[in-house]
């Protein structure tokens, strides 16, 4: 949603506002490090052991990834 201090989602309506604002924002540029923000949002939902909420992690690219081998194992260790 664009706040870093609380960056929660209402729905799924909330996840599309949040994704078609970000179009708006978002400047694509390199180096592209996905492998810090898959592990900080996996330890923002490990602290939910309820299931009372869900986590959805977008990530749009330019297509080029600087660390793919490191967001691959991140991604693996998380799921």
């Amino acid at each position: 949603n664009g706040d870093a201090a609380n960056p929660a989602c209402s729905g799924i309506e909330g996840v599309l506002d949040a994704y078609h604002r970000s179009l708006r924002r978002v400047q694509l540029y390199g180096p592209t490090n996905f492998a810090p923000v898959v592990n900080h949002v996996a330890r923002s939902a490990a602290e939910v052991l309820d299931g009372s909420q869900y986590f959805v992690l977008l990530i749009i690219t330019d297509g080029v990834i600087s660390d793919m081998a490191q967001t691959k194992e991140a991604i693996v260790n998380v799921s």
